[in-house]
């Protein structure tokens, strides 16, 4: 089968040696996620030598996508606190520290790991522990200090993740080990960086200027990839996909900070407004979950797959089932079976063209090469981009036709393999009707294309969104 939803998969201590990345590859891996919440910089620079290897052996691109640990809140004990409903708990953070310590024997107590993290928190706010399973809301508050009453009692362990989704939190999305982890992938010229926890454009902004100053240039950067996983983060949506290159469902943490029954809908609502900005987005978190240590999935989790790929995303992600499972590889199988036969269906079908945020002569010439080749009877859409912002858009329509793309940067070659139906080709021409004419003789010789098809042709400029693009037409090669 050849699908045209990619598969994203984290990397961990069971994917990393050649053959299985080579497996994994060969099964259907597009993009290999590197998660920076694990690992030194040394296990991670052999990953991403091993991934360009590989490309080049294998003569595919494989986007790298390296994924910011982010400002992740977490628990401070020395010993486990035990709580039960109904208790009334202490709590502040590690520049308060000395001021609980004055008061903590009238009651069970603990603290945050973020210094000043409680100035943001006000009475009435949810706080919740390790994946939720615990819950506490603030009842009373003065300087450095909250007092909560428990609702979901549990123990709490050192180091547990926290969650306090009702407060504007004035922490930055990048933050020092974040920045340390920037500069080696800057380095190490991944294709996309991954930011947690976002909660505004102006995250996004940050992180951007940021990569400018570590590369010392303003183009050719690595794309970022947003995270949506907090509740400012979904108040905030649109001014964060309009600042980012590509957008991330994170289902596990938003399925925290928001009602988790809501999530399935904020999903679909995500995806639909990602394609409305022509923003590559991925949908993941726990879609093949029994795999981690079974070598088949559930239905539902099947069903679930299937979902993301009805509601044309333009990838889905496998986590831990990849990175620390018994079977990486089947995992990547299984999906991209799941994929094939879903893209198969009547069901994949796009009834009516998708909607596009502005319209102008660019644009409108896109739709009609799309048109176009619907309503003809070309084999495929063939076109050359420097940038992928042609063939981005052309993806945006979710053409059935194949979507053959020649680029001669670098880049743009692996950063394709993000975006829907894409088939990247790279060359050293410059010359892009050269270069459009080398990819055409290549995909006759995969038996992709054969001599007398009637193709529709496109050119895209270096800076496809400023300047021009040339549609050809059908074209018989």
């Amino acid at each position: 089968m050849t699908k045209k939803t990619k598969i994203v998969a984290t990397l961990g201590l069971v994917s990393d040696t050649k053959e299985t990345l080579r497996a994994m590859i060969e099964n259907g891996m597009n993009v290999a996620r590197l998660n920076f919440s694990h690992g030194d910089h040394e296990w991670h620079g052999k990953a991403i030598k091993t991934i360009r290897e590989l490309s080049a052996e294998m003569n595919m691109p494989i986007g790298i996508l390296g994924d910011l640990k982010g400002p992740r809140i977490r628990t401070s004990v020395v010993d486990p606190v035990e709580m039960n409903t109904g208790d009334t708990i202490m709590l502040s953070d590690v520049f308060y520290e000395e001021k609980l310590e004055s008061k903590k024997a009238e009651f069970k107590n603990f603290l945050l790991d973020s210094p000043k993290i409680v100035d943001d928190i006000e009475i009435g706010h949810e706080i919740l522990i390790e994946d939720g399973l615990m819950k506490l809301v603030v009842r009373e508050k003065e300087e450095g200090i909250l007092m909560a009453e428990v609702i979901d009692g549990g123990t709490v362990k050192n180091r547990k993740g926290v969650n306090i989704p009702d407060s504007q939190l004035k922490i930055s999305a990048v933050t020092e080990k974040d920045e340390r982890d920037l500069k080696f992938l800057m380095e190490n010229e991944v294709d996309f960086i991954g930011l947690s926890f976002v909660g505004s454009g102006s995250d996004v902004e940050y992180l951007r200027g940021k990569m400018k100053e570590f590369l010392g240039r303003e183009d050719n950067l690595p794309q970022i990839i947003v995270k949506i996983e907090r509740k400012e983060a979904i108040k905030n949506l649109d001014d964060i996909i309009s600042k980012t290159d590509a957008v991330m469902v994170a289902r596990g943490d938003l399925g925290v900070e928001i009602e988790g029954t809501r999530v399935a809908v904020l999903q679909k609502e995500i995806v639909k407004k990602s394609l409305q900005h022509m923003k590559p987005v991925i949908v993941a978190t726990q879609m093949l979950d029994s795999m981690i240590v079974n070598p088949r999935p559930t239905r539902a989790e099947i069903s679930d797959v299937t979902n993301a790929v009805v509601d044309h995303a333009d990838a889905v992600m496998l986590s831990g089932e990849s990175a620390g499972g018994k079977y990486p590889v089947e995992s990547v199988r299984t999906m991209r079976d799941i994929i094939g036969h879903t893209e198969a269906s009547p069901f994949d079908d796009v009834t009516h063209l998708l909607e596009l945020e502005g319209n102008d002569d660019f644009k409108n010439l896109v739709k009609s090469a799309f048109s176009l080749a619907r309503n003809s009877e070309s084999k495929a859409i063939v076109l050359a981009s420097v940038s992928g912002f042609t063939a981005r858009m052309m993806s945006h329509f979710r053409s059935e036709k194949p979507l053959f793309v020649a680029t001669n940067n670098e880049k743009t070659f692996h950063q394709l393999t993000l975006v829907w139906g894409a088939q990247p080709y790279f060359t050293q021409e410059k010359d892009l009707s050269k270069a459009l004419d080398e990819m055409i003789a290549y995909r006759k010789s995969t038996g992709q294309l054969q001599d007398g098809d009637k193709v529709i042709a496109i050119f895209g400029s270096a800076h496809d969104n400023k300047e021009k693009m040339q549609l050809v037409g059908v074209k018989t090669i």
